[in-house]
């Protein structure tokens, strides 16, 4: 059983009056055990080096309403804010950089401080958890449950503004290159938020419902491919740029990456490129093999620094945009004309409905390593609250300027590897990430990034979500039935994440009719949308198969036994069947016990006792 901090609903709690409280905050801020505590300090940034003495004494455990230091939940904050930095700033710069709606550095500045801060406002609507006025339902989940912008949006949009430049909704030059498109940008905000009502509509569904309608079998395929596509993007940057310059062209000012007026221009591909990107990568690696607690969790940050430090002596840094930046900034600086694009409704319902599985998931993975219930009333709750606050928070996000945001899973890994699950801690992480908001210089200087550092740092982010998809695939029961839904799901969403032109000469219309020519450029859209065509696909087949009694890997490895027996030659048939029937029954054994809880999410999860 857990104890009370788990107890969080509305009326549960004593409230004092207002003059113990405000003596409550004075003896806080005034004391040595308000302000420092007796917190081990150095079991936060004491290293894993091979001289060293691996014991370590562990840290104590802070609850959901625990009493903790104030200077201690300043440096958990920011260790969060820290974690989850590169995945907020990442798809604002793509976006809106070269491959995306191509906008001008000063507009690129503006959405990674718009990033930034609404990432902290609306992290702490999910934090405070608000009860409904006269209904049994919650705003938020009441944990630290961080939220940033949403990398399964990024495919969708970089496909949406290829499809607007080609048909002409943005504007190209006269030798076809891509020009600004705010246009562009400003109706995947609007789509964006009209689907989010998707998800704030489904948050009122019972989540187990909602799980057997979106089993891992569904997300799983689809997540996979999200990072799939992703990593594409992340590579590109590694090598130069997604823009242009990655075609290689002979002439033009887009011979060099990123152009040829930029700092250490080269071509794309360059070994100096790739050797940046690749110190991003291995300062990763070393972190996590030598690093303390706040460098494992900050580990990405501190490769995209280590990077950007050698990429300013090497001068590939423009400082030109750097100086010009204001010093302030904040939501609604620049605005965007919201209009909808209907070709991208249905993968943007995919991207909602992968986004609502992905948070159900996330805040179960933070009810553990935060000791709370994973089941019952309260428990549904906080789901219940969590998909609610995640639908909102698409929507509000769209209406300041930045695409959808979600629940964010690596900080989870913050919570089991400092053993603090204190919203307090969280609430400060907000705090920093508003600040960093607000100084544009900061944001700046993260638009500055050359694209190798950034792609080196993208690859690994990216590759952690194919990963987690191929850990939700690991929880499915391999029986005849789900791999046949998988095959047909992969088989679709692969290829077209492969070939995403595949689709493209179907239609042949070139009439006036811009209804008709809008459903069919939906059409090649979701077409091209590798992990769309999966999800739809496997969630058919999933309703409409049904699970035969007989239907296990026993039977499947008999037959895969048999194979085995007549074209490999050694060994008789009868024994490479008993044998594989044994393999079979020790899966079957395996997959019948439910998944642990704590191998959520990237290793994030491990729990500390």
């Amino acid at each position: 059983m857990h104890g009370e901090p788990d107890q969080i609903v509305p009326g549960m709690g004593r409230k004092g009056s207002f003059a113990d409280k405000w003596r409550k905050v004075f003896r806080t801020f005034t004391t040595r055990k308000g302000l420092i505590g007796e917190y081990d300090y150095a079991f936060l940034f004491t290293p894993n080096l091979p001289f060293m003495k691996s014991a370590r004494r562990g840290a104590p455990f802070f609850g959901l309403e625990d009493r903790m230091p104030v200077v201690l939940a300043l440096i958990l904050g920011l260790q969060h804010a820290l974690a989850m930095l590169a995945g907020i700033i990442a798809p604002p710069i793509l976006m809106a950089g070269s491959g995306g709606a191509e906008l001008d550095t000063r507009t690129a500045q503006y959405l990674v401080s718009t990033s930034l801060i609404v990432s902290g406002l609306l992290s702490a609507i999910q934090m405070t958890r608000f009860h409904i006025y006269k209904s049994p339902y919650y705003l938020g989940t009441g944990l630290i449950s961080v939220v940033g912008t949403s990398f399964a949006t990024i495919p969708v949009a970089m496909g949406a503004f290829a499809q607007m430049y080609q048909s002409g909704y943005c504007p190209v030059d006269d030798q076809g290159r891509h020009l600004p498109c705010p246009q562009g940008y400003g109706a995947l905000l609007a789509t964006s938020s009209l689907c989010a009502l998707l998800e704030i509509g489904l948050s009122f569904t019972s989540s187990r419902y909602l799980k057997r309608l979106f089993p891992p079998l569904v997300t799983g395929p689809t997540v996979l491919l999200i990072g799939v596509k992703l990593i594409e993007s992340g590579l590109k940057n590694w090598a130069g740029g997604s823009g242009t310059c990655a075609d290689r062209p002979t002439e033009g000012p887009f011979m060099l990456c990123p152009n040829n007026d930029a700092p250490h221009a080269l071509p794309w591909g360059s070994a100096e490129f790739i050797g940046l990107g690749f110190l991003v990568f291995v300062t990763i690696i070393l972190c996590e093999h030598f690093g303390s607690p706040i460098m494992k969790s900050c580990a990405v940050v501190l490769g995209l620094l280590v990077g950007c430090i050698v990429a300013a002596a090497t001068g590939y840094f423009d400082r030109s945009g750097i100086d010009s930046a204001p010093s302030a900034s904040f939501i609604w600086i620049h605005t965007f004309r919201l209009e909808i694009y209907p070709p991208i409704i249905l993968p943007l319902l995919a991207v909602y409905i992968v986004l609502m599985m992905e948070a159900i998931g996330d805040i179960t993975a933070t009810c553990d390593v935060s000791r709370l219930d994973v089941e019952g009333p309260v428990f549904d709750t906080r789901i219940q609250g969590g998909v609610l606050a995640d639908g909102v928070n698409g929507l509000i996000a769209g209406l300041c300027t930045i695409t959808p945001m979600s629940v964010f899973a690596q900080n989870n890994g913050v919570i089991s590897l400092t053993r603090c699950a204190n919203r307090k801690a969280g609430y400060c992480c907000c705090i920093f990430l508003v600040i960093m908001g607000i100084f544009s210089k900061f944001a700046a200087a993260l638009v500055a990034i050359p694209s190798a550092v950034l792609g080196g740092m993208t690859t690994f982010l990216f590759a952690s979500v194919a990963v987690s998809g191929m850990r939700i695939i690991s929880t499915i029961n391999f029986t005849r039935r789900n791999r046949f839904i998988l095959t047909a799901a992969l088989a679709l969403g692969m290829g077209a994440t492969l070939v995403p032109d595949w689709f493209s000469f179907v239609f042949t219309y070139s009439g006036d009719n811009k209804a008709k020519q809008g459903l069919l450029d939906a059409v090649e859209l979701v077409m091209a949308t590798g992990f769309a065509i999966a999800g739809f696909m496997a969630l058919i087949l999933n309703l409409l198969l049904k699970e035969e009694e007989d239907d296990g890997v026993k039977g499947e490895a008999i037959e895969m036994a048999d194979i085995n027996a007549s074209g490999s030659g050694s060994g008789s048939g009868e024994e490479v069947e008993r044998e594989e029937q044994v393999r079979g029954k020790r899966v079957e054994s395996s997959n019948d016990s439910s998944p642990k809880l704590n191998d959520v999410d990237d290793g994030a999860a491990v729990k500390n006792d």
